[in-house]
């Protein structure tokens, strides 16, 4: 009898175990409550989750510079807050980094007019 060397057979073992694997998805498991106060300016906010990340994209699409204030409430982390200045015709993006799972997070964003 022909005995084939354990060595030769191992990475097809491998293979075939890897095929009856689940795909693993890496899906979103949590929901975004934006709660804009925008004072009339023209400003666009696009919450884009991502799993263990949030990053919150503003577009100013005025004539003015504008100062945006968000806070972030990922419960049960602590609140953070934090500002950008947008340029007339602008997009900027500020991301949130879970440190714990969220179940939901709510971004209150308030913008208005930059002094100059």
């Amino acid at each position: 009898m022909t005995r084939i060397p354990t060595f030769r057979l191992l990475p097809w073992v491998l293979a075939l175990a890897c095929l009856a694997l689940p795909p693993v998805a890496s899906a979103v498991t949590y929901t975004v409550d934006v709660q804009p106060t925008l004072n009339d300016l023209p400003i666009k906010i696009e919450p884009v989750p991502f799993d263990g990340r949030l990053v919150m994209r503003l577009t100013n699409s005025g004539t003015v510079r504008v100062r945006c204030d968000l806070r972030y409430d990922p419960s049960p982390q602590p609140i953070r807050r934090s500002t950008e200045f947008i340029r007339p015709g602008q997009t900027v993006e500020n991301s949130l980094r879970a440190t714990r799972k969220w179940f939901r997070v709510t971004v209150a964003v308030t913008c208005t007019p930059a002094e100059r």
